[in-house]
C-alpha cells in the first residue's frame, strides 16, 4: 500500500500566527520545490486573516492600478472618484481611464440604486401535491412568525418576504432579505436555517434542503435580471458629438453599430446578459477592493444599452439587476483591500450603496470605451501599445 499523503500542517491554534504561517509556507516550498518567496510577502498582521482563510501561506499580488477622474451624479456617490483596479490585463486600465474622462467631461454618470437585498431559496419536498399546497398555505400565513424567528439570529439582516415556488411536490421558499453594508450569506443562512428548523416544528413539513439553487449564488441564470441578488443599480450619461469625435475618435452611429452587431452574436450563443465586458472592470475591481470575488458570476449579468439621440449625440446606460457588493465583512477590513475602498470614500458602514453607484457608472465608463475602440479601429493597436507585456522601450514589433 502506498503512503498516506501528509495533511496540511494546522499548528492547533497557532495557524494564524506569523511563526506558524512561516512554517506552513516553508512545508509546501519542500514537498513542491517552489520557491515563494513573493507569497510570503505582505504587510499586515497573518493574525487578521482568521475567518477569511484556511491553512494560509501568504498573500496573493497582483498589480493594482487607478483610472479616472470618474464624475458620478448619484444618489448616494456624488464628485470626483479615482478608482482602484487589480488585474495584469495590458491597456484594460488605459480603457477604463478614457471612458472615464469622456463621462467626466460630459457632465458625469447619472447613478441609482432601485433595490438592495439577499436571497437564499431552501427546498422542502413532500410526499405529495396536496401536501405541499397545505404547506404554501401556512407559509403565507405565518409569514411573522416566520420572520421573527429568522431574525432572532442577527443584529443586521431583516427578512422582507418569503415567496413560495411549487414546483410538483416539492415548494422552494425564496428568502429575502436587507443585509446592510455586508454582502451577508453567512448572515442569511444561519437566519433562513432556524426559520426552516422553526417550519419542520410547525408545519407539515418533514425535512429541507438548505440551498435549493433558485437564488443564483455565484451562478448567472436569467432570474438575475429582475433583482434580488445584491443591489439593482442603473448608470447613464449623454456625450456630445463633439465629445465622441474628439476624444473616442468616432461617432455616435460607429459606436451603436458595433454593440448591435455584437448583439447578433451574443443572441446567437444564449448569452446570459447583453454587454460588451462588464466582467473585465468588474472582476479588477472586486478583487480589489477586497470583495468576494466568484460573485463576478452574479454581478456581471447585466444590459448595456447605447443609442444615437438627437443631433447624432449618444446615449449610454448600463443596468446591473444583481450587483453583490459589501463594505463591511469578508476581506474588505484587510490590508490593500480597506484601502481601496478607502480610496473610494466607501470603506465600512454605509458606503455599500455608494460603492455601488461607482461601480455602476465605472462600467459604463469601460463599456464605451470598448466600444469606441472597435469602432475605430483602435482596439489591436491600443492593446500591442499597452498590452504585450514588454518594456515600454521595446514597443516596435518583434
Amino acid at each position: 500500500m502506498p503512503p498516506r499523503p501528509e495533511l496540511v500542517p494546522r499548528f492547533e491554534e497557532q495557524g494564524y500566527s506569523a511563526e506558524a504561517v512561516e512554517r506552513r509556507r516553508r512545508w509546501i516550498e519542500e514537498k513542491t520545490g517552489a520557491d515563494l518567496r513573493h507569497v510570503g510577502s505582505y504587510s499586515f498582521p497573518s493574525e487578521e486573516m482568521r475567518g477569511n482563510i484556511e491553512n494560509p501561506i501568504g498573500v496573493a499580488q497582483v498589480p493594482i492600478g487607478v483610472a479616472g477622474p470618474l464624475l458620478v451624479q448619484g444618489a448616494h456617490a456624488r464628485g470626483v472618484f479615482y478608482v482602484p483596479m487589480a488585474t495584469t490585463e495590458g491597456t484594460l486600465v488605459r480603457s477604463y481611464e478614457r471612458g472615464s474622462v469622456v463621462l467626466t467631461r460630459a457632465g458625469g454618470v447619472t447613478a441609482h440604486v432601485y433595490l438592495d437585498e439577499n436571497q437564499i431559496a431552501p427546498v422542502f419536498p413532500f410526499e405529495d401535491v396536496a401536501e405541499a399546497a397545505t404547506f404554501v398555505r401556512e407559509v403565507e400565513s405565518r409569514f411573522e412568525e416566520v420572520r421573527a424567528e429568522a431574525e432572532s439570529t442577527t443584529r443586521h439582516g431583516r427578512l422582507l418576504r418569503v415567496e413560495c415556488y411549487p414546483i410538483g411536490r416539492h415548494v422552494m421558499l425564496q428568502f429575502r432579505y436587507s443585509t446592510g453594508d455586508a454582502h451577508g450569506m453567512n448572515m442569511i443562512a444561519k437566519a433562513t436555517e432556524r426559520a426552516c428548523e422553526w417550519l419542520l416544528a410547525h408545519t407539515n413539513a418533514r425535512r429541507y434542503n438548505l440551498f435549493g439553487g433558485l437564488d443564483s449564488e455565484k451562478h448567472a441564470s436569467a432570474a438575475l435580471f429582475a433583482g434580488g441578488k445584491g443591489k439593482k443599480v442603473v448608470a447613464g450619461a449623454r456625450l456630445s458629438k463633439r465629445l465622441v469625435r474628439s476624444y473616442l475618435n468616432t461617432t455616435a452611429e460607429g459606436i451603436v453599430e458595433v454593440r448591435q452587431l455584437n448583439i447578433l452574436g451574443q443572441f446567437h450563443s444564449g448569452t446570459l446578459g447583453c454587454n460588451a465586458h462588464l466582467a473585465n472592470g468588474l472582476a479588477a475591481l472586486l478583487i480589489a477592493c477586497g470583495q468576494d470575488v466568484a460573485n463576478l458570476a452574479n454581478a456581471a449579468v447585466g444590459i448595456t444599452n447605447l443609442e444615437m439621440i438627437e443631433d447624432g449625440d449618444l446615449y449610454a446606460s448600463v443596468t446591473l439587476p444583481s450587483l453583490t457588493l459589501a463594505t463591511v465583512g469578508g476581506g474588505t477590513g484587510l490590508g490593500t483591500g480597506r484601502e481601496c475602498l478607502e480610496m473610494l470614500g466607501c470603506a465600512g458602514n454605509g458606503g455599500a450603496p455608494r460603492l455601488a453607484e461607482i461601480t455602476a457608472a465605472f462600467l459604463l465608463a469601460g463599456e464605451i470605451s470598448l466600444c469606441a475602440a472597435i469602432a475605430s479601429g483602435e482596439f489591436v493597436a491600443s492593446h500591442e501599445a499597452y498590452g504585450r507585456n514588454r518594456p515600454a522601450k521595446k514597443d516596435a514589433l518583434p
